[in-house]
């Protein structure tokens, strides 16, 4: 093969990724764009404080549920394959999303959206292996594709908030189209098919097994943290029923000859380490950053577009946390960057402890930045460790279990640490008198709620209300940022213990190790 020719296929890879960055940095933005629209969607849809919650994670829930069966599928059907129907099938659900007259068609559609993420997601890490065999060639392009991701959700705030300054809520999910339509049409062009050549059979049990799991833990959680773990027979039922259908999806994949997902991954401590911190490290995050947008607007008092370039430090820390992870991994070790990046993001949110009404906007500056930089450390690092831990026939499931680590993590965030802000929110708020039960009731539900009584309400006595509800929900936000910067504290220790490497047994010399000992060969050749 002459010289021009191996140029111009590196150059149709880095092409094709280009177009896997594209999709992830779609879907990644899909995740966060809401945020700034969230009081404009309070004041039109009027949604409570629950159905809020579930605006902005059911997304995220149902990604989480799909993940892990639309990863296996993938390697089954077609990496590419499913990437384009994805595509296709995110494009309807966000004009469904864009249109929306009420919070439950709302919710919804953003289900819906979810569905179509899990498609996607998957496929382009998987499709990331295909393209690069070469290992060092593939850590560059894991951590361009990681910047992609963790930029698409930090740069949300900032496309929502300029699209808000001068259209409606909904113009937020209008502008998937252009980018899907960009899309489809690169992608059947640059991409290379890709699967497993002995996929086996897909195991519905299997998928409807995981997909009660997920969605029935995780619904008990989030309505636990709301209300309380036993306020309703529906809460310990639905926890039981979603832990029972773990514990039997565990047992069924460790009987079946093509499982869904090979749980025997997990005797990896990489990939163990891996999972695990991105799974926390989202928890801790995107549930604080779910709530800055709405300190921002109604607390700062800030326009949307305003917001947004507020929050501006995230995205370029993202992009640069991404980029720059694989040379800090060769120069200083995969144990030693994956754990300061996870003390990173937690001394950064651990700033918004310290948050104020009126903080000088340096303290969210650096809080920004810092956690936004660390995050694209975790995420590309954590994602790199996933796919270079499984076989590379199995690399749809391996990614599909690191997807769903960051979008559980994420709708777990806004559901617990959501719920905790709401919780502190509404013990802290002291109504005064002369508001009426139901404005006061209405204050209480959110900080949106209050603010819309106070508006209606005369001079002095909303005044008082308005800074009642500010003072209550920036006490909330810190505490929240407390227990989050803990939570990523653990994560840190957890996974420098896990990456721990083991010291061989010593042996005389001239006797090679025993088999067990010496690492199995691996393949990195792309299945087509």
């Amino acid at each position: 093969m002459t010289g021009t020719h191996v140029q111009a296929r590196a150059q149709h890879r880095w092409a094709g990724l280009g177009v896997l960055v594209l999709a992830v940095t779609l879907v990644a933005l899909d995740a966060t764009v809401l945020s700034l629209a969230i009081p404009s969607i309070s004041g039109t849809l009027r949604p409570s404080s629950t159905q809020l919650l579930w605006i902005g994670d059911a997304y995220s829930f149902v990604l989480a549920g799909l993940l892990v069966s639309m990863g296996a599928l993938s390697d089954r059907i077609g990496r590419k394959r499913l990437l384009l129907l994805g595509s296709t099938a995110f494009g309807a659900a966000s004009v469904l999303a864009a249109y929306a007259p009420s919070p439950g068609w709302l919710i919804l559609a953003r289900a819906l959206l979810g569905v179509a993420g899990a498609t996607i997601m998957p496929s382009t890490l998987s499709l990331i292996r295909a393209l690069f065999p070469d290992a060092r060639e593939r850590a560059t392009a894991i951590g361009i594709w990681g910047a992609g991701a963790t930029a698409g959700a930090a740069l949300g705030p900032l496309v929502g908030g300029v699209l808000l300054e001068h259209f409606w809520w909904g113009s937020v999910f209008l502008l998937n189209l252009p980018v899907l339509a960009l899309l489809l049409a690169l992608g059947a062009w640059l991409l290379p098919e890709s699967r497993d050549p002995r996929p086996g059979r897909w195991d519905v049990a299997s998928v409807a097994l995981s997909m009660a799991g997920v969605i029935g833990v995780v619904y008990a959680v989030k309505e636990a943290a709301a209300h309380g773990p036993f306020t309703h027979w529906s809460i310990p039922a639905s926890f039981a029923v979603g832990a029972a259908a773990l514990v039997l999806f565990v047992r069924r994949q460790l009987r079946l000859d093509t499982p869904l997902l090979d749980v025997r991954l997990f005797a990896d401590r990489r990939f163990t380490a891996a999972v695990v911190a991105t799974l926390t490290s989202l928890i801790g995050l995107s549930g604080v950053i779910f709530f800055m947008s709405q300190y921002l607007q109604l607390v700062r008092g800030m326009s949307p577009l305003a917001a947004g370039i507020a929050e501006l430090p995230a995205f370029a820390g993202a992009v640069a946390g991404g980029l720059l992870t694989a040379r800090a991994a060769r120069r200083f070790g995969t144990r030693a960057t994956l754990t300061a990046g996870l003390l990173a993001m937690g001394a950064g949110i651990a700033v918004l402890g310290l948050l104020h009404r009126d903080s000088a906007y340096l303290l969210l500056g650096t809080s920004f930045l810092a956690a936004g930089t660390a995050e694209g450390v975790v995420y590309t690092l954590a994602s790199d460790l996933v796919l270079g831990s499984a076989p590379a026939e199995k690399s749809g499931a391996a990614s599909a279990v690191s997807e769903t680590a960051y979008e559980l993590g994420t709708a777990l965030g806004i559901a617990l640490v959501g719920s905790a802000v709401t919780a502190i929110y509404a013990g802290a708020l002291t109504v005064p008198e002369g508001v009426s039960a139901e404005g006061a009731a209405q204050a209480r539900e959110s900080i949106g709620g209050a603010v819309d009584v106070a508006a209606a309400l005369p001079g002095p006595l909303g005044t008082r209300l308005l800074d009642g509800a500010e003072l209550a929900f920036v006490h909330g936000v810190n505490t929240a940022a407390w227990l989050a910067a803990a939570l990523l504290l653990t994560a840190a220790a957890t996974s420098w213990i896990l990456l721990r490497t083991r010291r061989p047994a010593r042996r005389e010399e001239g006797h090679p190790a025993p088999a067990e000992a010496r690492p199995a060969p691996r393949t990195h050749e792309p299945v087509h």
